[in-house]
């Protein structure tokens, strides 16, 4: 049976895993000094890591013999902890299990000792998704828990906590990783499973995942068992439906240069090919912001991840357009970004969109 890349590479300690340092450290720290909390709530974006690294914490506390922080993998504790039928590290899915009661079943299970661990753990996974009732239910075992149990919540939407739950967690905010990160996470992945790629794929694929490790890694097996153990740039952007950078800077070089029938023209070229029209909204506002941050920042080198090819191409457009038409580009595409998704015919609504853009009047280009 095949596991999926996010399974397979999910990371069994805090070293492995990627762009959190500002959370593992503390947390690889609190393991070596003893001093656990009894409530963390781990929030962010879906895919940085949350689970994982309540899974590590969770053996981390409880192993025997720690490495730098993380559980060994070896000892006693950690084999038994890895036994599906444990009952000292529980993972609770508050989507599903979401009532009064089930919290009310958790508070009378508590107050028994773990097995064979030193801590009782329980993740809350999507926590967000609770009752009122549940919360309050919830709110009373935080106030008072025993010696021996940790909570760990885990949520997307943080705002959707109420404060008294809030104020009684230890919070930690995981970021979304960075692409440079992705792609080097990506290539370590291919090399171990012996799969060939070229740079533009891992490059289209990390910024596909939008910070997103397991959204990364799932268009990776996509990709995979569409182009085989032979990964090129033409079949990705076949699976991820995007756009050539090459096109997308073609439309927006005419739409700058106020040529209506060049705009006409390239989108036609688009449609044509086959390409995932929904897409271009979001493809051609990050090129227009990509070109406000060379026209505005000094350090856009560093901000950038693009080849030094397609940095100087990038430059030369800049020099031809204002910063205020630049917002308004950005505004009009991201604006139609949801419509393009249920339109009856998102060519024409492109076409609309890139025509009023490429009408602007010339402004000083500053």
């Amino acid at each position: 049976m095949y596991l999926a890349l996010y399974r397979k590479y999910r990371p069994k300690s805090f070293d492995e895993v990627i762009g959190q340092e500002h959370i593992t450290s503390t947390l690889i720290n609190q393991v070596k000094t003893g001093q656990i909390g009894h409530a963390y709530l781990f929030t962010g974006s879906r895919g940085t890591g949350k689970t994982s690294c309540a899974k590590i914490f969770a053996k981390a506390m409880n192993c025997a013999s720690t490495k730098n922080g993380s559980p060994c993998g070896n000892c006693e504790v950690c084999n038994s902890l890895d036994d599906p039928s444990n009952i000292d590290i529980l993972e609770i899915d508050a989507a599903s299990n979401n009532g009064v009661n089930e919290i009310r079943e958790l508070r009378e299970k508590i107050k028994y000792s773990p097995i064979n661990a030193k801590y009782k753990v329980y993740i809350i996974d999507e926590v967000h998704m609770l009752t009122d009732s549940a919360f309050n239910a919830l709110l009373k075992t935080l106030e008072e828990p025993p010696k021996h149990a940790v909570f760990i919540l885990a949520t997307t939407e943080v705002y959707k906590l109420p404060a008294t739950i809030l104020s009684r967690c230890m919070r930690f905010d995981f970021r979304l990783v960075e692409t440079a990160l992705l792609e080097e996470h990506l290539k370590n992945i291919f090399n171990k499973e012996g799969i060939k790629y070229d740079e533009p794929s891992i490059n289209a694929i990390a910024h596909a995942g939008e910070g997103s490790v397991r959204d990364t890694l799932s268009i990776a097996d996509c990709v995979i068992a569409f182009s085989g153990e032979n990964v090129n740039i033409n079949k990705t952007l076949e699976i991820l439906g995007s756009s050539d950078k090459k096109i997308v800077s073609e439309l927006a070089l005419k739409i700058i240069g106020h040529d209506l029938g060049g705009v006409l023209e390239v989108i036609n070229d688009i449609y044509s090919s086959g390409k995932n029209l929904t897409s271009i909204g979001k493809e051609i506002t990050i090129h227009f912001k990509n070109l406000l941050t060379i026209k505005n920042c000094k350090n856009y080198e560093k901000l950038l991840n693009v080849s030094s090819e397609t940095l100087q191409e990038l430059i030369l457009q800049s020099e031809q357009v204002s910063t205020e038409n630049l917002l308004i580009f950005m505004q009009k595409f991201s604006g139609i970004e949801a419509e393009l998704k249920y339109a009856i015919s998102p060519k024409t609504l492109i076409e609309i969109t890139a025509l009023e853009c490429a009408s602007l009047d010339n402004q000083k280009k500053n």
